[in-house]
């Protein structure tokens, strides 16, 4: 911070310079010899807002992204004490500038941690602070001089604000699922264990069978919990091997068909050309999986997976002789199709969609809103693309492209 202050700023602002960020407003020449990398970063490339005030608390830079966070003229603020142009104050309205005391604290303090301040006009930004401290003859450490120079980083709270709705919204909806398939557990094996002997054993079959399938319920949720945390923290490891996909979607389809759907509810149909694919076949199975789950819940009608070769860039022009690059499956319903403006929202954590036909909710259960969320995720690993539009003959598709080759590609 300290070269890209002294390449980039200067504490007493000259008339005839652009002294927004104390530079010149044209390209300033190279200066000779050895050169930090910090000094060739300008102020107003940098990403988060930066103010820095001299030892008496005037503003030397005060970069755009500043600017844009408080809504205040760079150029205007130049040369103005820090404490007036950005009057910051904490969650109880104390003044932090009085409280903190940057310039007559603590001598030993090196910096302030990030945290929520607000501005006089109620705009929460997250502040942290730096101290550039003089180094005097005789003292060992630079952190028991005087402060030579304040450096506010800000950074705007819209995307914590998010971040800790949707932390929100996951914990409410998992409390909501837990508590139905817990509750149902508990009363059950309660009641099987204080009155087994007076229930006949096709009672305590259907009990059983429930407390069962309650059981298969949590488990499946804290299976997606776990997908959401490795999709968002970037640790989804996909685990390549040759994959035939009409046969995925044909066992599928036979174990939905094992588990009491209508054999003349699916369709299977593939096209010729396919390329060879290495793919995670377990996240493929789940991938097709949650896709005619969501087909039978919402849609109506016979579901059709289609399966044919593709380009990964299906708006680019194609020679008529170009081998596909890509496979693409296709999950088709007869419903009432997704609108136009809901389409966007389909792939995003906790999107319901009301049943689009002949209602199965009752028969599969609700589901958490994750399915989409994560089948875009295991998707987006494997280097391809999903999406939603209306089916040919009706209804909604929902069809993913997952590129083709090697193992290694």
């Amino acid at each position: 911070m300290d070269e890209l202050i002294a390449s980039q700023a200067s504490s007493e602002p000259t008339p005839d310079r652009d002294t927004a960020n104390g530079r010149d407003s044209g390209v300033s020449p190279l200066p000779e010899g050895p050169v930090p990398i910090g000094s060739l970063v300008f102020a107003d490339e940098l990403p988060d807002g930066v103010v820095v005030a001299d030892e008496v608390g005037r503003i030397v830079v005060f970069n755009l992204a500043a600017g844009r966070l408080t809504g205040l003229d760079p150029v205007e603020v130049i040369g103005k004490f820090v404490f007036d142009v950005l009057p910051l104050r904490d969650g109880d309205g104390r003044d932090w500038w009085l409280y903190a005391d940057p310039y007559n604290g603590l001598p030993t303090r090196t910096r302030h941690p990030e945290r929520s301040l607000y501005l006089a006009d109620g705009t929460e930004i997250l502040v942290s602070v730096g101290y550039v401290r003089e180094r005097q003859a005789g003292q060992g450490a630079v952190r028991s001089c005087p402060v030579r120079r304040l450096v506010l980083s800000l950074r705007g709270a819209q995307q914590r604000e998010r971040l800790e709705r949707s932390r929100a919204e996951l914990v409410s909806t998992v409390a909501h699922e837990l508590r139905s398939p817990l509750t149902s557990v508990k009363g059950f094996t309660a009641t099987l264990l204080a009155k087994w002997g007076r229930f006949t054993d096709d009672q305590k079959r259907v009990m059983l069978e429930t407390v069962n399938a309650d059981a298969d319920r949590v488990t499946r949720l804290i299976t997606e919990l776990l997908d959401v945390s490795r999709i968002e923290s970037g640790r989804l490891e996909v685990h390549r091997q040759l994959v035939d996909l009409p046969d995925r979607a044909r066992k599928l389809i036979a174990g939905r068909v094992a588990a009491g759907d209508a054999e003349d509810r699916f369709e299977v149909e593939v096209r010729d050309g396919l390329p060879e694919t290495w793919l995670d076949a377990d996240k493929i199975d789940q991938i097709l999986g949650n896709l005619v789950e969501n087909a039978v819940r919402h849609g109506a009608g016979i579901v059709t997976i289609v399966v044919e070769p593709a380009h990964l860039d299906e708006t680019a022009v194609q020679a008529c002789d170009s081998a596909p690059d890509a496979a693409a499956v296709s999950v088709r319903d007869q419903g009432e199709g997704i609108a136009p403006d809901v389409a966007p929202r389909v792939f995003r954590q906790f999107w319901r969609g009301k049943p689009r036909g002949s209602s199965r909710r009752s028969q599969h259960g609700g589901g958490t809103g994750l399915g989409l969320y994560i089948v875009k995720g295991l998707v987006e690993a494997h280097g391809g693309t999903i999406g939603v539009r209306p089916a040919p003959g009706g209804g909604a598709e929902f069809r993913f492209i997952v590129p083709a080759g090697a193992m290694n590609p």
